[in-house]
């Protein structure tokens, strides 16, 4: 069988596969194709052009059972790209399933540990109700309405009065056996969702709009924790056994305790300075961040240098201007909608990031950036001073002469932002 898959910048490549190929093994192959790191988050996704969804294809699902259930006269893709959140609740259940939108069975004490939350998920005698209020579009129309949803083991039920849990009121709304849950990549463009959170239900075999089953939250968190809570409830221990098989055949490493080879506590890295006949810490934040940025500006000055003897200086200062739209975290021209997309498709891990041009100030840049379950955005503003132009983030207080020495800056120290910037969404080749 012969396979087509994208990559971000749309460029794609044919792949010769065997029908019973796994999605985690067309990732292994592309991994190993193009020489990238593998660093368990590369993931195959499917992209539904005409209805305007998306999903994340779980590592053990067969492709070609996937590509079966497409309809013929449909330009649907797969892409190729990273998913920063795929396991991450198996890391830090907490942040995923906040206390207001779940409850454990009565039995249950009231304090559930970190692990017991995953226990419970993964156990086919108990599971956690998740609860919240959703956005469900009505059949055949185009207009929503707001139910109080529960989640339980027989399947997604909504109340038809208020938030009553009573068995008169719960309406069923829908079961996950023979659908998959998709994520709307243009909700309110194509259905008019009342926010960018929507993801719906697709029976397996349907190709159109009239069989979804479409739903929308009103923010990233509550948003995260339906997915991830009916991914869970789907896959059960299988995701589990996706999660755990990098890391099996090593002897006694679980990812739950797994070290690196090396490792250096933030703490125990200091500033020092060489300048004189003997070295000293720097003690003082204040000086230990302009000696930073100061050798950072001096490198950058050393680099032209060099680059001078091979090209005109005004070529060099040109290239200054716009080196960034050659990095892969950088996408020139697109909306904050999109970057949202993105970033969400990426997964909303802190630290997921990207950088793009302001709409609304031309000469301006965006940091949109991932933390908390939610996504921000900060204006990256340029600055001239004696002639030489500089960008920052905190009004002029940390300045750079590009692009790129920012976003290097802020991999290393956090500043104003609320976490360093750690996975760029990524415009990829294959």
């Amino acid at each position: 069988q012969v396979i087509k898959v994208y990559s971000e910048d749309d460029t794609s490549r044919a792949l010769e596969v065997p029908s019973d190929i796994t999605a985690r093994d067309v990732c292994q192959l592309l991994i190993l194709k193009n020489h990238y790191i593998d660093d368990h988050s590369w993931t195959l996704f499917e992209q539904l052009t005409h209805t305007g969804l998306g999903r994340a294809i779980e590592d053990h699902e067969l492709v070609m059972e996937v590509q079966s259930n497409w309809v013929m006269e449909e330009e649907n893709k797969l892409y190729f790209r990273k998913n920063y959140a795929k396991y991450e609740f198996f890391k830090n259940p907490l942040i995923f399933f906040p206390d207001h939108m779940i409850s454990f069975p009565s039995e249950t004490s009231a304090a559930v540990s970190h692990s017991g939350i995953l226990q419970m998920f993964l156990s086919s005698s108990t599971y956690p109700e998740i609860h919240g209020y959703l956005h469900a579009k009505e059949p055949g129309k185009k207009s929503w309405k707001k139910f109080y949803f529960l989640l339980r083991r027989s399947g997604l039920y909504f109340s038809t009065k208020g938030t009553s849990k009573e068995p008169r009121h719960l309406q069923f709304f829908c079961e996950f056996s023979n659908s998959d849950m998709y994520m709307s990549l243009t909700g309110k463009k194509i259905s008019g969702a009342p926010t960018n959170y929507g993801f719906c239900f697709k029976p397996n075999k349907s190709g159109g709009t009239r069989d979804l089953k479409q739903l929308c939250a009103d923010d990233e968190q509550s948003w995260t924790c339906w997915m991830t809570a009916i991914r869970l409830l789907k896959y059960g221990m299988q995701l589990y056994q996706n999660y755990m098989q990098p890391y099996q055949g090593r002897s006694g490493c679980s990812p739950l305790n797994i070290t690196p080879m090396r490792s250096i506590s933030e703490n125990s890295l200091v500033a020092m300075d060489f300048s004189g006949h003997r070295s000293r810490i720097i003690e003082n934040p204040t000086e230990a961040l302009s000696v930073a940025v100061e050798e950072g500006l001096a490198w950058r000055r050393r680099g032209c240098l060099r680059l001078n003897s091979h090209g005109s200086p005004i070529a060099v200062s040109n290239m200054g201007m716009s080196i960034h739209r050659s990095q892969s975290w950088f996408h020139h021209k697109i909306s904050r909608e999109e970057a949202q997309r993105l970033i969400l498709q990426h997964g909303l891990v802190d630290g997921v990031f990207l950088v793009r041009d302001s709409q609304s100030n031309p000469k301006t840049f965006v940091l949109s950036l991932s933390h908390g379950l939610k996504i921000k955005h900060f204006q990256i503003v340029p600055l001239e001073d004696d002639g030489k132009l500089f960008y920052t983030l905190d009004d002029g207080h940390t300045r750079f002469t590009d692009l790129i020495q920012l976003v290097e800056f802020y991999q290393l120290n956090k500043g104003v932002l609320p976490c360093k910037l750690k996975h760029y969404c990524a415009r990829i080749a294959l």
